[in-house]
């Protein structure tokens, strides 16, 4: 694609990277046959290439947003399909972020529209405000036909009221900051080390940091607790780090930047003090979403002279939980895992960080039979606040998801995102978990809840 930008224009960074990434597109439109919004909407504005298009001209004109622009920029799910189906390399993500960004700055929102991304921003990122919000949900939910008869922001809150949980869980012992150590007694685990690593039993195989997170932490604590479980038994020693807060994602693909990297900053910083202090092998991350922005972290500080090397180095040992459970091996099952298991990969998973084999590999080791979701590219419609900012989109999207999920007539679903896990569990009576946790009942921790309720009953494997 041409470009005619000034030499002016080019000496804004942000401009310089999305001006080559718009020379890279060749318009070859491959990108419109695995976008879900063109899926669905047929409107070329609607599709990658004419986002591109939209951006360049806004960008290359020195342009404040347009509503044009705006509606269009804002019905992008930034699920990354395109970014995998692209013959060329368009770095699309960067290229929208930056847009989003621009919008940000230069366009007047309607003030239904700003309040309601400002309690969004204000809540979200903040588990003890969010769960106050959750209580608050709940109450409200019996209004929810009122609600929805609200103009121009009556269909969002009741989309928010929709996806709020009908019973808040539980606080869990390990949401805190702390460390938890390696289980190192474990025959198992001796045994591993001996076999795959030609070594003595160690004090410990690994010490890595965990993201507590933020919404995930509120919605589905389990998610977290089952991975220390899954960890620790492991051999692997894993730190929670104090300070460490959201990571930025929530408010990064919303525009909203400064937010974005004060968030990251923070993550940044309590992380650096781990691996400076005791050492880290990983950053492990749960929620497929986070780690997508977390491995991004080199990029969206490399011209901040305080950060651009400390965030490098935060995105190079970041990791999926599924990455380095793969790396150090997976122990055998304990119990028989006769279920069939519809994996579902979340976006930031399969387009954000190319990880497509490794979750399907580990519940297969642990005895699942796995089956592929047809249509597994096209997003189920949550993408971070995209299913309360454009419900009826989002609302297409899932039900088009959960079709094909069904159709699969699985047991149960794995998922490794949190916002996969609301937006599908939503539509369907098919019980959703996380990966993680059906990896840690594999191989010694307790049954998830949901699987009771499911005809089959795994009984414990007969001694040898």
């Amino acid at each position: 694609m041409q470009t005619n930008f000034s030499l002016a224009q080019l000496a804004d960074p942000a401009t310089k990277v999305s001006e080559k990434i718009l020379r890279t597109c060749v318009h070859c439109g491959f990108c419109t046959a695995t976008c879900p919004t063109y899926l669905l909407l047929g409107d070329e504005l609607d599709s990658p290439r004419g986002r591109i298009y939209l951006m360049k001209d806004m960008f290359e004109g020195g342009k404040a947003a347009s509503a044009e622009v705006v509606k269009h920029v804002d019905r992008c799910l930034s699920c990354l399909s395109c970014m995998t189906t692209c013959p060329s390399g368009v770095h699309y993500m960067h290229l929208v972020d930056h847009a989003r960004s621009h919008i940000e700055k230069t366009y007047a929102r309607p003030l239904s529209d700003r309040l309601l991304r400002s309690v969004l921003a204000f809540v979200l990122p903040y588990p003890n405000r969010f769960r106050l919000a959750l209580l608050g949900a709940k109450i409200g939910q019996p209004l929810r036909p009122l609600v929805a008869m609200l103009p121009r922001v009556g269909n969002r809150l009741a989309a928010m009221l929709d996806l709020a949980p009908a019973q808040l869980p539980n606080r869990v012992p390990t949401d805190r900051p702390g460390i938890f150590p390696a289980d190192t007694s474990a025959q198992e685990i001796s045994a591993l080390i001996q076999e795959g690593e030609n070594a003595a039993p160690v004090t410990r195989r690994g010490r890595v940091a965990l993201l507590r997170g933020c919404a995930q932490s509120v919605l589905r604590p389990d998610f977290n607790e089952a991975a220390i479980r899954l960890l620790n038994r492991h051999g692997v020693e894993v730190v929670q780090a104090a300070g460490e807060g959201c990571c930025g994602a929530l408010t990064h693909h919303m525009g909203k930047e400064e937010s974005a990297h004060g968030f990251a900053k923070q993550a940044i910083d309590a992380w650096i003090a781990e691996i400076d202090g005791k050492g880290l092998d990983a950053i492990i991350v749960t929620a497929s979403g986070c780690g997508t922005t977390i491995k991004d972290y080199g990029f969206m500080f490399r011209d901040d002279p305080a950060y651009a090397e400390k965030a490098a180095r935060v995105s190079a040992i970041a990791k999926d939980v599924t990455e380095y459970v793969t790396s150090i091996g997976l122990l055998p099952p304990v119990v028989d895992t006769d279920f069939t298991v519809a994996y579902h990969s979340a976006c930031s998973m399969q387009h954000g960080q190319a990880i497509r084999t490794e979750p399907k590999t580990l519940l297969k080791k642990a005895g699942f039979t796995v089956k592929d979701v047809p249509e597994g590219h096209i997003c189920c419609g949550s993408a971070g606040t995209y299913n309360i900012l454009q419900p009826e989109i989002a609302g297409r999207l899932r039900a088009r998801k959960v079709a094909n999920i069904e159709r699969m007539q699985p047991d149960l679903i794995a998922t490794g995102n949190i916002g996969c896990a609301t937006q599908i569990g939503k539509g369907t009576s098919i019980p959703i978990l996380h990966t993680v946790e059906l990896l840690d009942w594999a191989t010694g921790g307790p049954k998830p809840e949901a699987l009771d309720a499911l005809p089959r009953k795994p009984l414990p494997m007969a001694a040898e």
